[in-house]
């Protein structure tokens, strides 16, 4: 039985779990992501984190197979230079380099969180059986992960998938990225909020002004909160429904805290969607909920390791991709 160490490093918590080849998680951890900015202090408490799931699967780093990690970006891929934007106290730090020596491993792995989250979709979740998926997750940011005949589709920078820059309002608000009417700068949790404020929208006193709260307001029939996630959703279906048309997909799988608000977004992103796919074979890919939570980036994580066939890449930039 091949077992693997997962990580995955989020800007609010670190996680970890021991996974086997057949998808079980033998052991977990858990830790918020510290804030400090030191980057060793980060560091330790990802080993830590790691050190609780080996403790529960009772295995010993020897026994390991490889390491694999989903990792907040922007990063360098293949060779794992981390510089997650929500994680100060890491720029350029070397964390592949940095696990291999730990762990005394040649076998580590490391993509970006939406691919991780894509992965494990496709490897146990909504995307299952299927050969063409694009994996979604619509929460503090939107991003996205390709599998296209039935492998993990890098693109030349590693970046392929990355749906949350893909431009659904021509005359939209500006993008982090540079860029305007992207679709994260539209339906992203935190961006849906600013533009819910700048409308009008006031939470109940004491209550944060978040996603929870944007998507608790509209599901309570306020005006402003729902034209405000409606207009996430249609955001999201507009995007999708170019995406179907460029790639014949099969299934798209959405995860992420923002995209469970229920039918307030989800009614204009089916609705969005269906107005824009126009053609058949578009009109005919599926789009769902995934299937995982949170364990989806674990278990991405843990397949770029197990499943080398179709997650898996050479984690050495000087010997290609």
């Amino acid at each position: 039985m091949a077992t693997v160490l997962a990580l995955d490093v989020g800007g609010t918590k670190l996680a970890a779990a021991v996974v086997d080849d057949s998808g079980r998680m033998l052991g977990r951890g858990r830790v918020p992501s510290p804030t400090d900015p030191d980057p060793e202090l980060l560091y330790e408490a990802l080993l830590a984190c790691a050190a609780a799931a080996l403790r529960g699967a009772d295995v010993i780093p020897g026994d390991l197979d490889g390491i694999g990690v989903a990792a907040a970006g922007p990063m360098v891929w293949p060779s794992g230079e981390v510089s997650p934007l929500n994680m100060p106290a890491w720029r350029g730090f070397p964390l592949r380099k940095r696990l291999a020596e730990e762990f005394a491993s040649e076998r580590v792995l490391i993509h970006n969180d939406a691919v991780g989250l894509t992965v494990g979709e496709h490897w146990k979740g909504a995307g299952s059986g299927t050969s063409n998926l694009l994996g979604i997750t619509v929460s503090t940011g939107v991003g996205g992960g390709l599998i296209l005949d039935g492998r993990l589709y890098h693109g030349f920078s590693g970046n392929a998938g990355h749906i949350g820059h893909v431009v659904v309002e021509l005359d939209g608000p500006a993008c982090a990225c540079g860029g305007r009417g992207c679709l994260e700068a539209i339906a992203s949790g935190p961006n849906a909020v600013r533009h819910a404020l700048d409308d009008g929208w006031r939470p109940r006193p004491g209550v944060v002004a978040d996603g929870v709260a944007l998507a608790a307001a509209a599901a309570a029939g306020d005006e402003v909160a729902l034209r405000n996630v409606a207009r996430a959703g249609r955001a999201a279906g507009t995007a999708i429904a170019s995406c179907a048309s460029l790639l014949d997909l099969e299934v798209v799988a959405i995860v992420g805290g923002f995209s469970q608000s229920g039918p307030s977004f989800w009614e204009p992103l089916q609705r969005a969607f269906t107005t824009h796919a126009g053609f058949p074979f578009a009109a005919a890919c599926r789009v769902v909920p995934g299937q995982l939570g949170e364990a989806a980036g674990l278990l991405g994580a843990a397949a770029f390791v197990l499943d080398p066939d179709r997650y898996g890449w050479d984690p050495d930039p000087a010997t290609g991709h």
